[in-house]
């Protein structure tokens, strides 16, 4: 055997070649590596690294093939038992069948036998869906999903090596891709080269072959109904055009003619040598393509035609005729009439600007008559002057405009607006405007105007014939606050203002008087003691200013204006006639200087009877101005009605102020005592108060209100003293503890809020004893726009009628017989 082996390796000398040749390449390596031990190492690491690596993937690629293999048992497992779900639910239906069956031939003990049988099925059953339920997946909880989405996103975030096989697909699709890139843009540069191609070749196209081959290619679209009438029409309409258009080109033009033909022996015998285009058979022009038809107005028809189509065609044209006749007139007339409506319309528009538009020469009677409704202005009394629309427009003298604004009256009120002009023009006045609407400068300004035309000169060598003007006030209050408002305007313009009321000196105010004035602004009683005392004469007296004339009335003064009037000379009074009321002849009696007619205004909140007789007897031809509605409460104002005991009273104010108040607030009530004894239990329970009545001295009184008007105090308890013309500022209640005996006094009471556009509330307390103005507050109310009647006084029977109107008859004693 040995010698055999040996035999063969002797006989195979190539493979001793090649052992020998792995032995070199082994010393070698072993030789090398002892002289780079390092090298040696490197080589290992990455050998080991290489191996991990592949450990890895082929441990992902066992996990994957596991996941999939583990994807396919759970299917196989499910599709075994719907199988077998089947399977047992078809034996079921069988066993069921054949236990109908045998129902009647079966024995106690088969039945028996079947029973437990079914049992046991059922039990396996049961037991099956138990198992099912168990293997049922549960779903993955929140901490699953996260891992399992970090898993796919690092699986995704790790390089993807593709197979060689997957690289050549790659490369082949893109190959594909780029080809049909390739090919889809020659095939597009064919097809522009194409349609470039066939461009040219029209252009270069002789145009008879042109033609010749639009008429073959619009006979094929005729034949294949390719195209409509209406563009068949329209290329006809256009190749018409062109041809008319080439046809005076050559004919007038000089177009290139071709030259004809030479025909020669030779040639074929019959050769038209005439062109399409010299052709004259058709008119491409349309007045002689379309020719009109023949119309023979009615003496007969044309031979050969069908007559009923000849009258039909005869009728339309005559009727198209008619039409088109008929059709131009009106367009004309139609432009004609819009032409004129629309020139009437702008100047319309035009002149139905509103009166703010315009300039001041632009009003019409229209805009005035606006522009009195904008500022609920009523006037009546011949012929009255238009009202001012600002201060600037109006013809005042320069110096009484600066001195307007250094007083801060930016726009005029409503009653200015109207009364001004009416003053200015010499005229007497009946102004009849809510509380707080600015009249006091209403009656001034004209009489400042007239003063300052006068010679300074003159004015102070006449000073001992006393003033120019007395102004009459009902109250000392009243009375002060205009002085108040004349010291402002007349200061700047060197016009002198004395008070003269009661309550101060009389000797101071004689010394003053003295001293020589233009304005004097009194009390009616205490002016008569002075005129008496001869501390005063109205010798050159031309203005007579009458302001809260009602309530002068009322108080019983309307004796001492009289008296006061009588000591007036009735020298400049005007004349009762028409001329009161000529606005020339006035105006230029205005601006005669000392020969002024006496001139008498009268501003008052309502017109009662009284009022109305003093205005007969001392205005001459007056005209009256009447801004918003007369007597009516103020717009502005909120009025509240509580209907209680005298005994409820004081309990319901405490109520009232315990709700919270802006001060200053005024308290009125009837009587001096009444008020001393309100303010006392107002102090005790903590309230700042103060009282004004006809019982407190003129110190007491200034005191009171300055402290009102400074912040001082912040309620004044006050009878009807207080209730016309004072202005404090900023009253944001009135409280009627005890209501007025009138409604005119309630109005006034009222007025002392919601002054100069601002808005107030009027707190009232009824008690029986005030039923007989039920009536009246129930309509002063209800006329009020921010009010609501309570139910308890518009239901009440003092209410319901005006006291005095419905008699009640008094019951007959009865005698009762038992």
């Amino acid at each position: 055997m040995a010698g055999d082996s040996l035999d063969k390796k002797d006989a195979d000398p190539s493979a001793g070649k090649e052992r020998e040749r792995k032995r070199s390449r082994s010393r070698s390596r072993d030789r090398e590596r002892k002289a780079s031990p390092g090298k040696e190492r490197k080589r290992h690491r990455s050998r080991e690294r290489k191996r991990s690596r592949s450990r890895s993937k082929s441990a992902d690629r066992d996990r994957r093939q596991k996941d999939k293999e583990r994807d396919k048992q759970r299917d196989r497992d499910m599709d075994r038992d719907r199988n077998r779900k089947d399977r047992d639910r078809e034996k079921d239906s069988h066993r069921r069948d054949k236990d109908r069956s045998r129902k009647t031939s079966m024995s106690p003990k088969s039945k028996e036998i079947r029973i437990k049988r079914e049992k046991d099925m059922k039990k396996e059953e049961e037991e099956d869906e138990d198992k099912k339920k168990k293997e049922k997946v549960q779903p993955l909880s929140l901490e699953e999903l996260l891992a399992k989405k970090k898993a796919e996103e690092e699986a995704e975030a790790k390089p993807k090596f593709l197979s060689k096989a997957e690289r050549e697909a790659e490369a082949i699709r893109r190959r594909e891709l780029e080809t049909e890139e390739r090919r889809r843009l020659v095939d597009e540069e064919r097809k522009k080269r194409r349609v470039f191609q066939d461009i040219g070749r029209k252009m270069l196209e002789d145009p008879q072959e042109r033609e010749r081959r639009e008429r073959r290619e619009r006979m094929e679209r005729e034949n294949n109904g390719m195209e409509d009438d209406d563009s068949r029409q329209k290329i006809r309409e256009e190749k018409d055009k062109g041809k008319e258009l080439q046809a005076i080109k050559e004919r007038y033009l000089g177009g290139v003619k071709k030259r004809r033909r030479t025909r020669h022996l030779n040639d074929r015998k019959f050769v038209f040598e005439w062109d399409a285009s010299e052709d004259t058979s058709i008119d491409y022009n349309p007045l002689y393509k379309e020719k009109h038809q023949v119309q023979l107005y009615g003496r007969g028809f044309i031979a050969g035609i069908d007559l009923k189509q000849q009258k039909r065609d005869q009728s339309r044209f005559y009727g198209d005729l008619m039409e088109k006749r008929r059709t131009m007139e009106e367009k004309e007339q139609e432009e004609l009439r819009l032409k004129k409506m629309r020139k009437k319309e702008a100047k319309q528009r035009w002149d139905d600007r509103h009166w703010s538009q315009k300039k001041l020469e632009e009003m019409t009677d229209r805009d005035w008559r606006i522009f009195r409704e904008d500022y609920s202005i009523t006037t009546k009394g011949g012929k009255i002057p238009n009202p001012i629309r600002n201060w600037k427009e109006y013809t005042l003298p320069p110096h009484i405009l600066e001195v307007i604004d250094k007083c801060g009256y930016k726009e005029p009120t409503p009653i200015q607006r109207q009364a001004i002009p009416i003053g200015l023009q010499n005229r007497d006045i009946i102004g009849v405007a809510e509380t707080g609407s600015g009249k006091t400068a209403a009656f001034l300004i004209p009489l400042l105007v007239w003063i300052t035309t006068l010679p300074k000169i003159d004015r102070l060598e006449d000073s001992d014939q006393g003033p120019y003007a007395v102004i009459l006030a009902p109250t000392r209050e009243l009375a002060q606050q205009i002085e108040e408002e004349t010291i402002k305007f007349g200061k700047p313009l060197g016009i002198r203002t004395v008070a003269v009321i009661g309550g101060i000196s009389r000797e101071d105010q004689g010394f003053r008087l003295r001293m020589g004035c233009e304005i004097v602004i009194a009390t009616p009683g205490r002016l008569i003691d002075v005129l008496e005392n001869r501390y005063l004469v109205l010798g050159r007296c031309t203005y007579v200013v009458l302001d809260e004339a009602d309530r002068m009335i009322d108080m019983g003064f309307e004796p001492d204006v009289q008296k006061i009037l009588e000591y007036i000379p009735v020298t400049n009074q005007k004349p009762d006639t028409d001329e009161a009321e000529d606005p020339e002849k006035m105006l230029m009696n205005f601006e005669s200087g000392k020969n002024k007619y006496r001139q008498t205004v009268m501003f008052t909140a309502t017109m009662p009877p009284a009022v109305e007789r003093l205005a007969r007897s001392y205005l001459r031809r007056p005209a009256v101005v009447y801004i918003g509605s007369a007597g009516k409460p103020h717009e502005r104002v909120e009025q509240k009605v509580l209907l209680m005991s005298e005994s409820e009273k004081r309990k319901k104010l405490l109520d009232v102020l315990a709700r919270g108040f802006e001060p200053p607030i005024i308290i009125f009530v009837n009587q001096k005592k009444g008020c001393d004894v309100l303010a006392k239990s107002l102090e005790k329970m903590g309230y700042n108060a103060c009282t004004l009545h006809g019982g407190k001295g003129q110190e007491q009184r200034e005191f009171a209100l300055s402290n009102l008007k400074a912040g001082a105090k912040d309620i004044l308890v006050a009878t009807d003293v207080a209730g016309r013309g004072i202005d404090i500022q900023d009253v944001s209640m009135v409280v009627n503890y005890d209501m007025a005996k009138n409604i005119e006094d309630y109005i006034h009471r009222i007025g002392r809020t919601g002054r100069a556009g601002k808005s107030g509330v009027a707190v009232t307390f009824l008690t029986k004893e005030d039923s007989s103005v039920f009536y009246d507050l129930k309509q002063a109310i209800l006329e009020s726009p921010v009010s609501t009647c309570p139910p308890e006084l518009s239901n009440h029977p003092d209410a319901q009628h005006k006291p005095g109107t419905i008699l009640t008859k008094k019951r007959r004693e009865e005698t009762i017989f038992a």
